[in-house]
C-alpha cells in the first residue's frame, strides 16, 4: 500500500529514475469524462526536466501513453493505466555513489530498511517518480474543472526572497510567464538570479510553494481522522524534498489572538459566508466554501556539485562530489506536483462526500 494513495480516487505508481519507464494505474476515475490528452501532456511538460535554464539539463520528452480505461476519448470508469518511458538517463554519472551514502538523501535509510538500493539517480526515491502524480493529477483536474473547482500553485519564496503572503494581491495566471513560476515579475527576476548564483557555486537553495483551491464546495473532509487539511498535509509531505506544511495563516496565526484570527460569519446573497479567511477554507477539518490555501516548504536539493563528507556502505569515512545533471532549486518543477497532489486529494474527498450523500 505504500505505493498507492487515495480512497475512492486511487493512484498506484511504479518505476525507478533510471529504469525503463515510470508509470501508474488510476482507479476510481468517474466514467464519461472527456480525456484531453494534450492537457495531460502539458501538465507533464510543466514538470519535465530541461524546460528552462534553471532546471536539470536531463533531456526527457516525458511523453505519456494511456494504456487502458479510455474509449473514444472518454473515461470508461475502468482503471486507467499509463506509462512514460525514460530515454536520457546517464547511469554512469552515479557509479561513484554505488558504495557511499549521499548526505540528506534516502540512500542510508533505504539501504538500512531494505538491505538493497538502486543507486542510479536515487532509484525509487527519485523525484522523477512524481511523473505519475502529474498524470493522475491532470486526470483529477479534468473532473474538477467540470465542477468549477480550480487549483493554482506558484513559487512564493526562494531562499529569503518572498512575495506578499496574501495571494489575492496577484494574478496567479502570470506564474506561468516566467521560469521560476512566481506571479510577481520583479520578484521572479530576483529569485531567478539567486538560483543562478547558487547553481554557479555548485550549491542548492530551498523555498516555498503556495497553492490556492477555488470553488471547493462546503462539506469535504471528516471531523476526526479524515480532516481535509490533514489529508492535504499528508499529500504534500509525500512529495520529494517537502519538509513543511501550513494551511490558512498557519504558523503566522500562532502569533495572534483569537479575536484577530476568528473568521466571523455573515449572510450573503449566496448564503452564509465569512468576513475573513484566516482558516484557509477549512474549519473543523471540513471545507467551508471559502478558498482553500496552503503553503509547502521545500528543503534545498540534497545533491551538491561540491565536495561533502560522508561514509561508505561499510561505515568508512570518505568524501563525495556528485556528478551529473541536477536541479539547483526544486521549486519551479515542484509547482505542478503540488497542484497534482491537491487535485487528487480534493477529488478523492469530493467522491467520498458524494458517496455518503447517495447512501443517505
Amino acid at each position: 500500500m505504500s505505493n498507492t494513495t487515495g480512497t475512492l480516487f486511487r493512484l498506484t505508481t511504479f518505476g525507478e529514475s533510471h529504469g525503463p519507464a515510470i508509470g501508474g494505474v488510476v482507479d476510481g476515475m468517474p466514467a464519461g469524462i472527456d480525456i484531453d490528452i494534450s492537457f495531460i501532456q502539458n501538465e507533464l511538460n510543466r514538470r519535465r526536466p530541461g524546460q528552462s535554464h534553471l532546471t536539470t539539463s536531463r533531456n526527457e520528452p516525458d511523453q505519456v501513453e494511456l494504456l487502458s480505461g479510455v474509449f473514444e476519448g472518454k473515461s470508461t470508469g475502468c482503471p486507467i493505466g499509463f506509462v512514460v518511458h525514460n530515454n536520457d538517463h546517464h547511469s554512469s554519472d552515479y557509479d561513484e555513489m554505488r558504495d557511499v551514502f549521499r548526505p540528506s538523501h534516502a540512500d542510508f535509510t533505504y539501504h538500512s530498511k531494505y538491505g538493497i538500493r538502486d543507486h542510479r539517480g536515487g532509484g525509487r526515491s527519485s523525484a522523477r517518480i512524481t511523473i505519475s502524480r502529474c498524470v493522475a493529477g491532470a486526470l483529477a483536474k479534468l473532473v474538477l474543472q467540470r465542477r468549477g473547482i480550480t487549483i493554482h500553485a506558484f513559487t512564493s519564496q526562494v531562499g529569503d526572497i518572498a512575495i506578499d503572503r496574501d495571494y489575492r494581491s496577484y494574478d496567479l495566471e502570470k506564474a506561468e510567464d516566467n521560469a521560476v513560476r512566481c506571479p510577481d515579475t520583479e520578484t521572479a527576476a530576483r529569485m531567478e538570479q539567486l538560483i543562478m548564483d547558487v547553481k554557479a557555486a555548485g550549491d542548492t537553495i530551498g523555498g516555498v510553494v503556495t497553492c490556492v483551491v477555488r470553488g471547493c464546495p462546503i462539506g469535504l473532509g471528516e471531523p476526526e481522522f479524515g480532516k481535509l487539511h490533514a489529508a492535504l498535509g499528508g499529500a504534500m509531505l509525500s512529495i520529494n524534498a517537502a519538509k513543511g506544511f501550513e494551511v490558512g495563516d498557519g504558523f503566522e496565526g500562532a502569533c495572534h489572538r483569537g479575536s484577530e484570527q476568528n473568521d466571523l460569519f455573515t449572510p450573503s446573497p449566496v448564503g452564509i459566508t465569512t468576513l475573513s479567511n484566516h482558516s484557509g477554507g477549512i474549519q473543523g477539518g471540513i471545507s467551508n466554501g471559502q478558498d482553500i490555501y496552503f503553503r509547502v516548504a521545500f528543503k534545498p536539493v540534497a545533491t551538491l556539485l561540491c565536495e561533502q563528507s560522508t561514509v561508505s556502505v561499510s561505515g568508512e569515512p570518505t568524501t563525495l562530489k556528485a556528478r551529473g545533471r541536477h536541479d539547483a532549486c526544486v521549486l519551479p518543477r515542484a509547482v505542478p506536483v503540488v497542484e497534482a497532489m491537491a487535485a487528487m486529494t480534493i477529488l478523492d474527498h469530493l467522491l467520498i462526500c458524494e458517496a455518503r450523500k447517495v447512501m443517505n
